[in-house]
């Protein structure tokens, strides 16, 4: 047996991210008699010869817990090395399923929230995606330059109340010291609410508002070469190589447009779904659908492969 080939083939696994209407996920203990055993894991299993990655969740979440998917939303992609082998886990986001869940194996579960996961130790290969969970599906996108200032706090306000929970402030006309005032404003209410704010293009003006990261532009993405220094850090992409850039920079995730034709610029060419879901299939990454879109198109947008749906006018 070649040991080298062996430790570098790219094991495949599908992987689910159960989650319930409470927003917790499930994760599995591993039994006693595999590697790795009493760690924790998002369920799943290899894919086998002749399987769709979809078909692998299918039957593992059968076989591991008893259930028959109804929902899955393809998500993302991460390969991790370990000292056996090397995975490819391909993560779907399970949020309907039917059946009564039990061990079939005799691991163990727990229902965890994000910020509060409390079993240990977790698999190693996990900790990216335990980060992107706390990403919502909705990312507004500040519209204050057609509804004006006030009118834009007043809605502003009354989505946070509603639930939103991610905001990029863009307002690329305003001059500096009122863009300053108005992040200093917008920082202070999403904060109240627990909401996060990303500010767009100025790394600078994120850090000094206390904003919770930077929204790079495409232009910045092509010429950074280290991560900016900010909690959570996005990119906007129009392009497979983008994409990857945003990934090689160390990006939280990102914004891929325009999918459809936009209200701002009706004749400009636009991805489609299918070409979103080529570009977006295997990102390390979450991935926003932006450019044409409603919130009735969340649905559409994460079957396939967003993270959720960016909203500008259609948010407020």
């Amino acid at each position: 047996m070649n040991t080298q080939t062996e430790n570098t083939k790219i094991v495949e696994v599908a992987a689910a991210v159960l989650q319930r209407h409470d927003n917790t996920f499930l994760l599995a203990q591993r039994p006693v008699d595999k590697i790795w055993a009493g760690y924790w894991e998002f369920p799943g299993g290899k894919v086998e010869a002749g399987e769709s990655v979809r078909d692998a969740l299918v039957r593992e979440l059968r076989e591991e817990l008893g259930i028959n998917v109804v929902t899955a939303y393809p998500w993302i992609t991460r390969i991790f090395t370990y000292p056996h082998a090397t995975v490819r886990l391909s993560f779907f986001r399970v949020t309907a399923w039917s059946g009564e869940m039990h061990p079939h194996e005799g691991q163990q579960f727990s229902w965890q929230r994000t910020t509060e996961v409390n079993v240990d130790p977790v698999l190693p290969a996990n900790a990216p995606v335990l980060r992107a969970l706390e990403l919502p599906t909705l990312y507004a996108i500040s519209n204050a330059a057609e509804l004006g200032v006030e009118e834009f706090m007043r809605l502003l306000q009354t989505a946070l109340r509603n639930g939103l929970r991610l905001l990029q402030l863009r307002e690329k006309n305003l001059p500096r010291e009122a863009l300053r005032e108005l992040a200093l404003r917008v920082v202070a209410l999403a904060h109240e609410h627990g909401a996060k704010v990303l500010l767009n293009g100025d790394v600078a003006l994120a850090q000094e508002v206390g904003a919770d990261g930077v929204q790079l532009t495409a232009t910045q993405l092509a010429e950074l070469t280290e991560r900016p220094a900010v909690d959570w850090c996005a990119a906007s992409c129009h392009s497979t190589g983008e994409l990857r850039l945003a990934e090689k920079l160390g990006c939280d995730f990102a914004v891929l447009s325009p999918v459809l034709p936009t209200q701002s610029h009706p004749g400009a060419a636009h991805l489609g779904w299918e070409s979103f879901a080529a570009i977006a299939a295997g990102s390390t990454i979450p991935v926003y659908a932006l450019g044409g879109l409603k919130q009735a198109d969340m649905h559409t947008a994460r079957l396939h492969g967003a993270q959720g749906i960016a909203l500008l006018r259609q948010a407020w």
